[in-house]
């Protein structure tokens, strides 16, 4: 028998919504039952009627969340009732307290932010297709507040020199943020711990600044790792200079369940000439300056630091699209030929993002936060 999936509207400060309609009509072909909140989709330009035409219903919040089978909400709901199934983002290594909540009132819960970063797994890695968006428009924020031109000119009036941008970290969204740069016309340098991507990194056009005996990521699952005293001394040295030449410089640099490690301190931002940026994409969990907070921009030493570690949600449209496939796909793990619900254990990726089940927490690096 068909499931009842059921699409929460979010908090007031999110534009995105889980499933947008066209991403609705593939679950309804199959005679899934899909209902929606009236304005879920409404920041992100979705009306109730285009969800209706779809085949989804169109309901209020209590009768989706008693009704449904299975909750899709980005952000964890407060009000899901006990033994639910949750699909979300609930970064549950920065709230293990709510995890354990959540255990003890029988909810299972998907946590997406979570789910292994194997090849498999690429078409549902939210991380990756948010970063993607973050890295674009950091990149177009930077340009539209910076006081100066992008690119090049040769004007009547004089020549106008490139801007130079400086980006730490050069994961999904550092490439992303190279390459709109680069369109803009700046000159770009990029630092990353991972020798590895050094080519990605030259073949967008940026060049790469190179610090030796970086920890090896490896291990980590596709995720940063912290590195050693010496290593972080030598960085921060060739940092410094970068920054002292920049005119804007992107952060975007996490570790999964930690602070954000500060790259740049005051003494680095104090040679900075009036008028550079900072846009720290890290400020959601601390920042990679001490200076940073999040959601504001702070000016220091003539310096304007922007935190923003949302910015996907500043473009809902394609954010929701994009996180919406990624949904979808994870959806078809969990779901029969039928529509019926199956919740395959013996499936890395559904066990590898499972948090809560059957009243406990299951995934093995939350555990032992709750001890």
């Amino acid at each position: 028998m068909a499931i009842t999936i059921g699409i929460l509207k979010e908090p007031a400060h999110e534009t995105r919504v889980s499933l947008l309609p066209e991403q609705v009509q593939a679950l309804t072909k199959k005679g899934i039952t899909v209902q929606v909140e009236s304005g879920a989709g409404a920041a992100a330009f979705a009306a109730d009627e285009a969800y209706q035409t779809a085949g989804a219903q169109v309901s209020d919040r209590a009768g989706i969340i008693a009704g449904a089978d299975v909750l899709l909400a980005i952000h964890a709901p407060e009000d899901a009732k006990d033994k639910a199934v949750l699909v979300g983002v609930y970064q549950p290594l920065y709230h293990p307290n709510r995890m354990q909540a959540w255990a003890g009132r029988g909810i299972t819960s998907f946590s997406l932010d979570m789910i292994p970063r194997t090849t498999r797994a690429q078409s549902m890695d939210v991380l990756s297709s948010q970063a993607n968006i973050a890295g674009y428009k950091a990149v177009l924020l930077a340009a539209a507040t910076y006081s100066r031109y992008f690119p090049m000119f040769m004007t009547a009036a004089g020549s106008i020199a490139p801007a130079k941008v400086l980006i730490l970290g050069a994961g999904v969204a550092g490439l992303q943020a190279i390459a709109t740069a680069r369109r803009l016309g700046a000159v770009v340098e990029v630092f990353d711990t991972r020798p590895a991507v050094k080519e990605e990194v030259m073949s967008l056009g940026a060049k790469f600044v190179e610090v030796e005996g970086a920890a090896d990521p490896s291990q980590a699952g596709g995720y940063a790792v912290e590195q050693t005293e010496e290593y972080k001394q030598r960085q921060q040295q060739r940092i410094a200079e970068a920054i002292a030449k920049a005119d804007i410089v992107i952060t975007t640099a996490q570790i999964p369940g930690k602070k954000a490690p500060i790259l740049i301190t005051e003494d680095m931002i104090r040679p900075m000439r009036n008028g550079s940026i900072i846009m720290d994409l890290a400020a959601a969990t601390g920042g990679n300056t001490p200076v940073t907070k999040n959601n504001e921009t702070v000016v220091f030493n003539g310096v304007s630091i922007i935190g923003n570690s949302n910015l996907a949600a500043s473009m809902p449209s394609d954010a929701s699209k994009m996180y919406g496939k990624n949904v979808l796909n994870f959806l078809q793990l969990l779901l029969t030929k039928e529509g019926g619900l199956h919740l395959n254990w013996d499936d890395d990726l559904v066990k590898g993002c499972c948090i809560t089940h059957d009243g406990n927490i299951v995934h093995e690096r939350i555990q032992p936060l709750t001890a």
